[in-house]
């Protein structure tokens, strides 16, 4: 298997086995079993030699790294793999394996395969990340915090509505991750993609191939239509970088001057015993800007030429295989930090007043404009900004603002909880959506 030193670190090993080379080779047979079978059951090859070509294609053993040293010679491990399954029968089964097909055929059909088994697990890693959110979210749904811009106090928000916004973003993208899925399909065009070595028949076979596969059978055939390849490749970045998003935000609220939350499972130090390190969050970073890259491979390699692509198309397959690994490592990584997340209420409530009342300034900005007008409220604020005990002080002890809005009026704008906004509402639609997404599997 590839990678075994540093990819393990970010994918788990379901989704390891799912995207390795194990996997890629058992495809072929796969896809070379079903081709003969699907021959055999159309009167296309005899179909006494269909089961023995197909348990021929699945029966192999192979050793990657000597597959892939003899596919050098043609740039591509399907013809070395079907040589050796032509070489383990007699003849004349020997004669009809890969009977009409292309390399290309067998390898797309392939990652056809293995995206989409790869993706499931993905799925699953979803809905169960998405589950541990919603626990927290429900649970913070009223609790205020700072919200912060340009990594500064804003106005308040609560961690409710900060989870929801994970939530959102998650949802969005594994919908479209779904969607890209869907669209993956069989591939069987033969040569030059005509599908003119099984005569009037191909058409009817191209469909009995995919049936027997359990893939889509495509319009026609895709040997350099990319568009699905790139699709699916951009679609598992976003996801990735949705995870990220989240992932960093509990870097940031992890730190020291902060700790907001912190991971159930902190990462250590090898020279500082003291460190609590976000080990979770920071595999998933590390993994989503890994997709950035091969996400561009793929989309790059959408320029191919004619009707087979010389080096384009090659070019795909250890990055589309990466990929599938690391976004999904992404996102299952984020699932065990968001299952053992702790949220410190009480640091939230203390990091809420650190700039003493500035983050209420928007509120009071807009009551003081109603009862001053536009230039005496920014006049006043400005002053209570520049109070040596901060904003909250300064707004009291100003004697205009306090003619204008009372003592009563000046202690409830001063109150984060009563400038929250639809943050309630925006939660519970969160939840609903992370609901939706799992009973639409």
């Amino acid at each position: 298997m590839r990678g075994e030193l540093f990819l393990p670190i970010f994918c788990p090993d379901r989704l390891l086995e799912a995207t390795g080379d194990g996997a890629w080779i058992a495809a072929f047979g796969e896809a070379e079993a079903a081709l003969a079978r699907a021959e055999g059951e159309l009167g296309l090859i005899p179909d006494s030699l269909a089961e023995e070509i197909a348990s021929a294609a699945q029966a192999g053993t192979f050793d990657p790294a000597e597959l892939g040293r003899a596919a050098r010679a043609s740039a591509n491990p399907v013809i070395p793999f079907v040589a050796s399954v032509r070489a383990s029968l007699a003849k004349p089964a020997s004669d009809y394996v890969h009977f009409g097909a292309t390399s290309q055929d067998i390898l797309d059909t392939a990652a056809a395969l293995i995206a989409t088994r790869a993706c499931a697990l993905v799925d699953d890693y979803l809905i169960a990340l998405l589950r541990a959110l919603a626990r927290i979210a429900a649970e913070h749904a009223e609790t205020p915090m700072a919200g912060r811009t340009l990594m500064q106090h804003a106005a308040p928000t609560t961690f409710g509505m900060k989870v929801a916004g994970w939530i959102s973003a998650l949802v969005e993208a594994g919908f479209n991750l779904r969607s890209s899925t869907a669209a993956l399909s069989a591939s069987l065009g033969g040569a030059a993609g005509t599908l003119a070595a099984w005569g009037e028949r191909g058409p009817e076979l191209q469909e009995h191939f995919a049936d027997r596969l359990g893939l889509a059978t495509p319009a026609m055939s895709w040997h350099t239509n990319r568009v699905r390849v790139a699709t699916l490749g951009s679609s598992l970045a976003i996801l990735a970088g949705a995870a990220a998003k989240v992932a960093t935000d509990v870097i940031i609220l992890s730190q020291d001057e902060l700790a907001e939350v912190a991971e159930g499972v902190p990462g250590g130090s090898s020279a500082m015993p003291n460190k609590h390190n976000p080990a979770g969050a920071i595999r998933v970073v590390a993994a989503a800007r890994q997709c950035v890259g091969l996400a561009s491979t793929l989309t790059s390699s959408m320029v191919q030429e004619n009707e087979r692509a010389a080096g384009a198309w090659q070019a795909e397959w250890q990055a589309l295989s990466d990929l599938l690994a690391l976004a999904g490592g992404a996102v299952a990584a984020l699932g065990e930090v968001a299952e053992g997340l702790r949220v410190d209420k009480v640091r939230i409530g203390t990091n809420l007043d650190l700039t003493k009342g500035a983050l209420l300034a928007e509120r009071a900005n807009y009551a003081l404009i109603a009862a001053l007008g536009r230039d005496a409220a920014q006049a006043a604020l400005a002053r209570a900004a520049a109070h040596s005990a901060g904003f909250a002080q300064g707004l009291r002890e100003d004697e205009e603002v306090l003619g204008a809005l009372g003592e009563v009026t000046i202690a409830e704008l001063l109150q984060p909880s009563g400038y929250l906004g639809a943050s309630t509402l925006y939660t519970r639609r969160a939840l609903a959506m992370a609901q939706i997404y799992e009973k639409e599997r």
